[in-house]
């Protein structure tokens, strides 16, 4: 699939980045000065000076959990026209995976990034493939000129929470008879 953008994100999605789960993003092959908190971090990722880079190729491979079940609408990454990304495949709820078995599983969708969608518009995702979603895979396969360094100024997830139980809080009833 080509990356189709979306003119505006609907009303009722939104940036997703406050129910990320910190504790256990993960970025393989990343540049250890130039981090992936750059790119995804708030405050940070609004800085066109701050950016995640690849270190040894041009791949990276993003793991981000989310600290409640949400529906994953669309993305925006922002990058460089060189450098930025090209190939990116998403996987949702796929944990562990790393370079050597990253091709071992289709991913829930793929999209080829133009220069043009490097400024930061919504790509919009198979949205029945995004439902349930509680941690998401990022795959960046190439950039657009097949550097070695592939930059990103910003990631920004778009969609929405999934009301759901918290079981925890639900108390047993006793029975009285």
């Amino acid at each position: 699939m080509s990356a189709e953008s979306a003119t505006a994100i609907p009303r009722s999605q939104v940036d997703l980045v406050d129910f990320i789960d910190w504790s256990g993003v993960e970025c393989l092959n990343q540049s250890t000065s130039h981090s992936l908190a750059n790119a995804l971090k708030q405050g940070y990722r609004e800085d066109d000076g701050l950016n995640l880079e690849s270190d040894a190729d041009e791949q990276l491979l993003i793991y981000i959990p989310f600290n409640q079940v949400v529906k994953l609408h669309s993305f925006a990454i922002k990058g460089p026209e060189e450098e930025g990304p090209k190939t990116v495949k998403l996987f949702s709820n796929k944990e562990h995976m790393g370079f050597s078995n990253v091709n071992d599983y289709p991913p829930s969708d793929t999209a080829v990034l133009s220069p043009d969608s490097l400024t930061g518009k919504p790509v919009v995702l198979k949205y029945v493939k995004f439902q349930n979603v509680r941690s998401l895979t990022i795959f960046i396969e190439d950039n657009q000129s097949d550097s070695e360094v592939t930059k990103v100024q910003k990631i920004c997830l778009y969609g929405t929470t999934v009301e759901t139980t918290d079981m925890k809080g639900l108390k047993k009833i006793e029975d009285g008879h």
